[in-house]
């Protein structure tokens, strides 16, 4: 079989930059070089160990399922999966920079913990490279060297980066599975074959998260205290609210798997709240009856927010008209901050 390239591809540069658009980071890497891990660090080394055997190593090989062309995905079904892909290979490559630059800072400062951030800089580069070369099926491609020597940089204190990881690793698995699992029961949406990669990609995504993980269970003030309990429900809500926003923001890209956009969000965040609770000493009640409520309100003003970005030229009057709307989000996401949380150190106990 042969592939086909009907329209040369394009090289994009640069990336629509909003609220949700990933964001590249950096943190204080002498704090991390001189983190205590020694309460994790038999667990730290069995991760690695794991890590090196690299049972995914040969996953990722485009087969001759991708050997195809696909100008028959046309309309909103490629533009909305050609944004998937976009921001998934921006976040994975966010983090191969976040990890590639710990692996290096730290290699002679802290040998074990360079080696395991290198190890994840290789999945993570995997990830993203792999990404790439499918939206060039799409006669697209992100010109990643680029963006490395452009992007702006975030700072993230050490103890931001493990919480936000963490999430963010976890919460990747289950969007990966359920996806999957949806896609191997209802085959007539798999659209294009890197679905069928998911079930593998997740457990990548896992791993890192369990990594991450055993670094917060090291830090006693990372899970122990009022502080910890403000940081986790701060991180959780976050993640949760820049979820939903995203979700909902590209419902036409999870109708085009034969996914509902609201089903899918409640599901991937009650799971990831669920498994947050093996790392954190409170998780959120996404049980309470306001909580998904609130949530779909400020994706409902998120939306309102976009259309008058887009068709409002005179910044005074699409300032006054977006106001009230930011107003909303920040009072609904402090009403769900707010909600009593649920604690897991008492359900588990303390030690571990």
């Amino acid at each position: 079989m042969t592939a086909t390239i009907t329209k040369p591809n394009v090289k994009k540069t640069a990336i629509k930059e909003t609220l949700l658009t990933p964001r590249f980071y950096t943190t204080d890497f002498d704090a991390i070089a001189k983190m205590d891990i020694s309460s994790q660090e038999e667990e730290l080394k069995a991760m690695i160990v794991e890590m090196k055997n690299d049972y995914n190593r040969n996953h990722f090989v485009r087969d001759e399922d991708f050997e195809k062309n696909w100008d028959h995905v046309d309309g909103e079904t490629r533009a909305a999966f050609i944004d998937f892909l976009e921001r998934s290979c921006t976040s994975e490559f966010s983090g191969f920079i976040l990890f590639k630059e710990l692996s290096r800072q730290l290699k002679d400062r802290h040998p074990m913990l360079a080696e395991i951030f290198h190890l994840m800089a290789r999945d993570e580069a995997r990830h993203a490279g792999f990404i790439n070369k499918a939206m060039s099926d799409f006669n697209i491609s992100l010109d990643l060297g680029y963006l490395t020597k452009h992007r702006v940089y975030t700072f993230f204190k050490p103890e931001w980066v493990i919480y936000a990881v963490y999430l963010s690793e976890k919460i990747g698995y289950w969007r990966y599975i359920l996806m999957y699992r949806h896609l191997e029961k209802n085959p007539q949406y798999k659209f294009y074959p890197l679905f069928k990669k998911f079930e593998h990609w997740c457990q990548d995504e896992s791993r890192h998260g369990d990594i991450f993980n055993a670094l917060l269970r090291s830090q006693t003030s990372m899970w122990q205290g009022w502080k910890a309990k403000l940081w986790s429900r701060f991180f959780l809500l976050s993640v949760f609210a820049t979820h939903t926003l995203t979700v909902h923001e590209r419902a036409d890209f999870y109708a085009s798997v034969g996914l509902d956009a609201q089903q899918y969000d409640r599901d991937v965040t009650r799971n990831t709240n669920n498994t947050a609770a093996k790392a954190f000493p409170v998780i959120l009640d996404t049980e309470h009856p306001e909580f998904f409520l609130r949530l779909e309100k400020c994706s409902d003003y998120n939306l309102q927010l976009s259309n008058i970005e887009q068709n409002s030229p005179n910044k005074i009057i699409k300032f006054f008209r977006q106001l009230p709307l930011q107003i909303a989000i920040f009072w609904n996401l402090l009403c769900l901050f707010l909600i009593k949380p649920i604690e897991t150190e008492k359900l588990r106990g303390v030690a571990r």
